[in-house]
C-alpha cells in the first residue's frame, strides 16, 4: 500500500493570495490600492463621515412633534410678516354694517365693537408680537452669552460679581419691575418693550453658558489652545463658544416663548404696546370690555398666543433632544 503524502500543516481551501500576489508582479502590499478613493471604485461602497451637526439635524428632523411644531410656527410667522398681503382687511378698518359680529365665512374671527375684522388684526397682532419676541430672544442670548462666559471662563472674582449680579435680577419680581420700568422709561413701540425685557430675561441663559464654561475650561483642547499662546477671546470665541451652542438655542428658544407671554400681559395691563399699535395683548384688552357676549375677541388672540407659545416649547424640546448626545432615543 503506497503512503499518503503529508498533508502541509498551512494548506487552505481556496487560492493563494500571495502566490496571486507574487503573480501580479510584486508582494502582498502591491495588490492593496495605493488611495482610498481606488477602493471606492473597485468595491462601489463609499464611506461618508458625518460630523456631530450632522447627527443632530438628522435627530431634529426625526422629531415629528418638533418638526410640526416649526412648520406651524413658519406658518403663523409668515402670515404675520406678510399681513399686509394676507389680511382680507386693514388693521383700522371700521364697517359700521358689519358692528359685533360673531365669526362667519366673511369675518373669520369675527368684528369688534367697530366693525374692524379680528382675523385681520390678529394678523398684525402676530407681526408686532414676533418681532418683540425674536428681538428680546436675540438681545437676552448676546448678553447672557457674554456674561455667563466672561464669568465661566474666567472664574474667581469676575465669576462672584458677575453671579452676584445675576443672582440679584432672578429675585426680582420680574412683572412688578417690568411694571414700573415701563411706566417710568417709556413703553410706546415694539422696540422699548423689546429693550426693556431683553435687560431683566437674560439671566437664565447666562446661568447655563456660565455651567458649560466651567466644564470646558478643563478640556485638553483648551489647554492646549493655552500652551499655544492663544489670547482668551479667541479660545473663547473660536473654542469654547462653538460648543455651547446647544444649550444656548434651547436656552433662547424658551426665552422667545417669555418674552411672547411677557409682551402680552404688559400689554393687556396697558404698561406695554399701546394702541394705535397692532399687538396680541392690545387685542385682548379691547376684547375682555365686551365680555362674554362678544367671546371671540378674547378667545382667537389668546389662542394665537398660546400656539405660538406651544410651537416654540416644542421646537426648544427637540432641539435639546438633538442636540444631547447622551440621548439615544428620540422621544416624539
Amino acid at each position: 500500500m503506497t503512503e499518503r503524502e503529508p498533508r502541509a500543516a498551512g494548506l487552505a481551501i481556496g487560492p493563494d493570495p500571495n502566490a496571486a500576489a507574487t503573480a501580479a508582479g510584486g508582494p502582498i502590499g502591491s495588490a492593496l490600492p495605493a488611495q482610498p478613493t481606488e477602493l471606492v471604485y473597485e468595491t462601489g461602497l463609499e464611506l461618508q463621515a458625518r460630523s456631530q451637526w450632522a447627527f443632530a439635524r438628522r435627530r431634529f428632523f426625526r422629531h415629528r412633534l418638533a418638526m410640526a411644531s416649526l412648520c406651524v410656527l413658519l406658518i403663523v410667522f409668515g402670515l404675520g410678516i406678510f399681513a399686509n398681503f394676507v389680511a382680507p382687511y386693514s388693521y383700522s378698518d371700521v364697517n359700521i354694517q358689519s358692528l359685533t359680529q360673531a365669526p362667519s365665512m366673511h369675518h373669520l374671527f369675527g368684528t369688534d365693537q367697530a366693525g374692524r375684522d379680528y382675523f385681520s388684526r390678529t394678523l398684525f397682532g402676530i407681526r408686532t408680537s414676533a418681532r418683540v419676541a425674536l428681538l428680546v430672544g436675540f438681545l437676552s442670548t448676546v448678553l447672557g452669552t457674554i456674561i455667563g462666559g466672561l464669568a465661566g471662563y474666567f472664574g474667581g472674582w469676575a465669576d462672584n460679581i458677575l453671579m452676584r449680579i445675576t443672582d440679584l435680577f432672578l429675585t426680582l419680581p420680574l412683572l412688578a419691575v417690568l411694571l414700573t420700568a415701563a411706566k417710568f422709561l417709556g413703553h410706546s413701540g415694539p422696540t422699548q418693550v423689546a429693550l426693556l425685557l431683553a435687560f431683566f430675561i437674560w439671566t437664565p441663559i447666562a446661568r447655563v453658558v456660565r455651567g458649560s464654561f466651567l466644564s470646558l475650561r478643563e478640556k485638553e483642547y483648551v489647554e492646549a489652545a493655552k500652551a499655544s499662546g492663544s489670547g482668551d477671546l479667541r479660545i473663547m470665541f473660536r473654542h469654547m463658544i462653538p460648543n455651547t451652542i446647544g444649550p444656548i438655542l434651547v436656552a433662547a428658544t424658551l426665552t422667545t416663548a417669555l418674552a411672547i407671554l411677557l409682551e402680552s400681559t404688559l400689554s393687556f395691563l396697558g404698561f406695554g404696546i399701546e394702541p394705535p399699535t397692532p399687538a396680541l395683548g392690545v387685542l385682548i384688552s379691547e376684547g375682555e370690555d365686551q365680555g362674554l357676549g362678544s367671546w371671540w375677541l378674547v378667545t382667537f388672540p389668546g389662542l394665537t398666543i398660546v400656539l405660538i407659545v406651544l410651537c416654540i416649547n416644542f421646537v426648544g424640546d427637540g432641539l435639546r433632544d438633538a442636540l444631547d448626545p447622551t440621548q439615544r432615543r428620540i422621544r416624539a
